[in-house]
C-alpha cells in the first residue's frame, strides 16, 4: 500500500454519508458482529435513525485511487440533539446531570478505522479535526458510549472494576446506565484488580480518552444488538491539565 496522505472533512452529501455507513458496516457488523433495526445487509450499510442529525467527520486517504473513506467519527452538538429530541446515548444512559450543568455538550460516536489504518497516524488526523470542531463550536463537555467487545460482564471484571474505582465521574457529571440493561461495574474490590490485566483488556480508544482526563458514568450497558458492553465516557474540557490540553490540541482527542 502506498504511503497514506490524509484529508479530513465533514460529509457534504448523501453519498459521503453512505461511504461512512459502508465503513461502519465493515467494522461494526462484519468484524464485531453487531446489528440493528436499520442495518442494510444487502447494501452493506450500518445506519440508524440518528444519522441525519449528526455531523460526520470523514478521513480520506488521498494517495489511493478514488480516495476512499478510511476513518469515521460522528458528532452531535446539543443544538442538533434538540432538533432530534434526544442524544444517541439517551437510550442507554440518563444524561440528566449533563443537561443540568448548563454547559455546551457534544456527543461522540461511531468512531472507526479501516483495518489497514489502525495503529498509525490515521486516528491522530481524525482527532485533530475533532479538536478543531470542538474549538469552533465552544464545546465544554464531550461524552459518548464506548464499547468492550462481548456481553459477558464477568469476563470484563478487571477493566470494568478498574474504571469504576479509578475513573468514576464526579457526581455533577455522573450519568447512569438505564435499568433495562444495567450492569454494575464494581465487580471486584480495589485490592483484587490486576492493573496490567485491566489495561490489556481496555480498548485503545477508551485508554486514549482516559489519558485525556476522561471519566466514566455509573454502570455499564449491555448492548446485545451490537454484541458489546458499553460505558459512557465524559470529558470536561475545563478539567484537563496543561499537559492533557497540549496532547488534545496537537493530536486531537468513541461506537
Amino acid at each position: 500500500m502506498s504511503t497514506p496522505e490524509f484529508s479530513v472533512r465533514l460529509a457534504r452529501s448523501e453519498d459521503e454519508i453512505r461511504a461512512a455507513q459502508a465503513l461502519r458496516y465493515q467494522v461494526f457488523v462484519e468484524e464485531l458482529g453487531g446489528g440493528g433495526a436499520m442495518v442494510d445487509h444487502g447494501a452493506r450499510l450500518e445506519r440508524d435513525r440518528f444519522d441525519p442529525y449528526f455531523d460526520h467527520l470523514l478521513l480520506y486517504d488521498t494517495a489511493r485511487e478514488a480516495a476512499p473513506v478510511v476513518g469515521v467519527y460522528r458528532v452531535l452538538r446539543d443544538d442538533q440533539a434538540a432538533a432530534m429530541g434526544q442524544f444517541y446515548s439517551d437510550e442507554e444512559y440518563d444524561l440528566g446531570p449533563l443537561r443540568a450543568s448548563g454547559r455546551r455538550l457534544m456527543e461522540l460516536g461511531r468512531s472507526c478505522l479501516h483495518p489497514d489504518y489502525r495503529g498509525g497516524a490515521a486516528m491522530f488526523h481524525l482527532w485533530q479535526a475533532l479538536a478543531e470542531y470542538v474549538e469552533e463550536h465552544a464545546i465544554e463537555v464531550l461524552f459518548g458510549v464506548a464499547s468492550f467487545h462481548g456481553t459477558d460482564a464477568k469476563a470484563l471484571a478487571q477493566p470494568l472494576s478498574s474504571l469504576y474505582h479509578n475513573h468514576l465521574a464526579p457526581e455533577e457529571l455522573r450519568v447512569r446506565a438505564r435499568p433495562a440493561q444495567y450492569q454494575h461495574m464494581d465487580l471486584l474490590p480495589p485490592d483484587q484488580i490486576d492493573r496490567k490485566q485491566a489495561m490489556l483488556q481496555t480498548p485503545a480508544l477508551i485508554k486514549a480518552y482516559l489519558r485525556l482526563g476522561g471519566m466514566v458514568g455509573e454502570g455499564a450497558w449491555i448492548d446485545h444488538a451490537f454484541n458489546t458492553t458499553d460505558v459512557c465516557l465524559v470529558m470536561d474540557t475545563a478539567r484537563m491539565n496543561a499537559k492533557q490540553r497540549q496532547i488534545y490540541a496537537s493530536t486531537g482527542a468513541r461506537r
